[in-house]
């Protein structure tokens, strides 16, 4: 029997012009799904596991076909609460070459802004979960968003789940006063924190020396000093940090580390050279890649190894969504780099 995952957040209505066009070039927008916890959801779902999703969303027809979206992804959509007006948007425009990527976010009052806390049945949702997932988005969606996040993460624990939170600031939705104020103290129920160098700054308030993402100047060093304050300081056990080197919108470098506070290892995982179809969702990929890893019983360093790969591969598909199998990732994590036809 697979193993039970939750994730918890906000699922968003994703428009985006035809391939490389700018925003309203032409009057075509495509109209897919997307959001941090929910993608990580429905990479798992692909991993073979049983996932579930918890959000609020409208009873109309545009929150309707959210959930039947995640239903096709093999999400389990068991415990969706039903109720406001908004589905939240976000305007995607794909990047290319010296231009860069935007997100334009139109999701004030978004049905889950407004879920109240005490409304999930947080005990019926953990029965028999063996992990659970959130980001630092859903937090920072308002002070009602807040209070059930940490009533999540509590009742996870409570539970016997193991915790993961990705970081994933978002300098559009709140300050690094207000992230920081609400993030570090979460922190003490998380087993694995997942971030990349601005997020360590901005919600932990913690700099990585001596690194220059855009110039792609990595400093392994500043990172595993980093991770290690996190785990003796925060709490969390492990702490994996995604690693980019942006050389343009097309061409990124892409690996990712981990300190293992258990055994006293920080691994530093492959590095793929990856010609970006669409980076969003990237991270979640990571984070998704890093929980099966964990929670099917992979060591740290295969875990990472996995998380790398899958993100790798997401980053080669259009949407939010990381459509491949464990199978795909293993291939890519155990060294076939090829990109060869697969008859």
């Amino acid at each position: 029997m697979s193993a039970k995952v939750v994730t918890f957040g906000e699922i968003m209505l994703r428009l985006s012009p035809p391939g490389f066009e700018r925003l309203l070039q032409s009057p075509v927008l495509s109209a897919t799904f997307g959001g941090g916890e929910a993608n990580v959801a429905a990479s798992l779902a692909h991993f073979g596991l049983e996932s579930h999703y918890v959000t609020r969303l409208p009873a109309h027809t545009v929150g309707e076909a959210a959930v039947k979206a995640l239903r096709a992804e093999g999400v389990r959509t068991d415990f969706i609460v039903r109720g406001g007006d908004r589905v939240g948007i976000y305007f995607a425009e794909t990047g290319a070459s010296q231009r860069a990527s935007t997100v334009i976010y139109d999701r004030a009052h978004s049905a889950i802004s407004d879920l109240e806390p005490g409304t999930i049945r947080w005990s019926d949702v953990f029965a028999g979960a063996a992990w659970f997932h959130v980001t630092g988005i859903t937090p920072a969606l308002g002070a009602k968003a807040t209070a059930c996040t940490r009533e999540a993460v509590e009742a996870a624990k409570h539970a016997g789940a193991r915790v993961s939170v990705d970081l994933n600031y978002r300098k559009k939705l709140w300050s690094e006063k207000q992230a920081q104020e609400t993030m570090r103290p979460l922190m003490s129920y998380v087993d694995v924190v997942i971030a990349n160098e601005e997020d360590l700054q901005a919600v932990l308030g913690l700099h990585v020396p001596d690194t220059d993402v855009t110039g792609g100047r990595l400093n392994l060093a500043g990172y595993r000093q980093v991770a290690e304050q996190v785990s003796r300081d925060l709490g969390p056990s492990i702490v994996a940090v995604t690693l980019r080197e942006s050389y343009s919108a097309s061409d990124n470098g892409w690996s990712g580390a981990l300190w293992d506070a258990a055994a006293g290892a920080f691994h530093h995982g492959p590095r793929y050279d990856v010609r970006l179809v669409d980076r969003i969702g990237g991270g979640d990929a990571f984070a998704a890649g890093l929980i099966y890893g964990l929670v099917t019983g992979r060591a740290p360093e295969a875990a990472l190894r996995f998380a790398v790969a899958a993100s790798a591969l997401k980053q080669t598909i259009p949407g939010d969504l990381n459509r491949v199998t464990a199978d795909e990732v293993d291939r890519l994590a155990e060294g076939d780099v090829s990109g060869r036809v697969q008859r």
